[in-house]
């Protein structure tokens, strides 16, 4: 068994990355490759909390073109998260791991409310928790909600698992001379506006001294590398 690098980590799978090449719904090929992976983890002794984005299956005031309120298409978004972790976590139990489902949003029959310390308990009893519908306020991105939960459960690392391969000096698929950085801090990627996270995790991040290492899903062994300590992708800190 290989030394870990991390023992509590936040994963942050977007929508999009679950969706495989179609971009929209789910593709239950690549989640049970991500799972697999997770499961490892979990036999290694790294805990793992998750939160999952929702793009996959609605992408808020973009997707509701016809939509006047923020709000109310946010909470559609939210909604969305919730349909990917419970994805999630069938699969995870169709591998033998125990996962908690939690939501911001109480839905009761179906998922835990968030309770932080409740959270903290199954991460010590080796139990996945999945974090669900967001922060559960309107204006927040699950990005935000990702370094919030990380904050929250005293996480190592958030890992930040994307359809790119690390943060560039610019979008590499519109710029062919945009160069990769394999650590930037979280002024510079403020100073720049990368697309690393949006604005408000970025400082949310910075303030509470959480590295972020954004890597690519497209091979979920990336996931097991990065806590072992391997140089994947791009690491930002303070």
């Amino acid at each position: 068994m290989s030394e870990l690098k991390y023992k509590r980590v936040l994963l942050k799978v977007s929508g999009e990355a679950l969706a495989g090449e179609a971009g929209r719904g789910l593709n239950f090929d690549v989640i049970d490759s991500v799972c697999d992976v997770i499961a490892r983890c979990c036999k290694e002794g790294v805990q793992v909390g998750i939160v999952v984005g929702g793009g996959n299956i609605w992408r808020g005031l973009k997707d509701g073109k016809g939509m006047r309120e923020r709000t109310r298409a946010d909470h559609m978004g939210m909604l969305a998260t919730a349909i990917n972790c419970l994805a999630l976590a069938d699969v995870l139990e169709q591998k033998g791991v125990d996962v908690r489902v939690q939501t911001a949003i109480e839905m009761r029959s179906i998922a835990e409310p968030y309770i932080r310390s409740r959270a903290i308990r199954h991460l010590e009893k080796g139990r996945v928790v999945i974090f669900g519908c967001g922060t559960g306020n309107p204006y927040f991105s699950t990005d935000t909600a990702a370094v919030l939960r990380a904050a929250e459960i005293d996480a190592d690392i958030i890992l930040l698992a994307k359809n790119v391969d690390g943060v560039y000096s610019a979008d590499p698929k519109q710029d062919p001379n945009a160069v990769k950085y394999d650590v930037i801090s979280y002024d510079d990627v403020l100073a720049q506006h990368l697309g690393v996270m949006d604005t408000t995790a970025t400082s949310l991040s910075m303030d509470n001294n959480i590295p972020v290492i954004l890597f690519a899903l497209k091979d979920p062994e990336n996931i097991l590398r990065v806590v072992r300590g391997e140089k994947i992708g791009t690491v930002v800190q303070n």
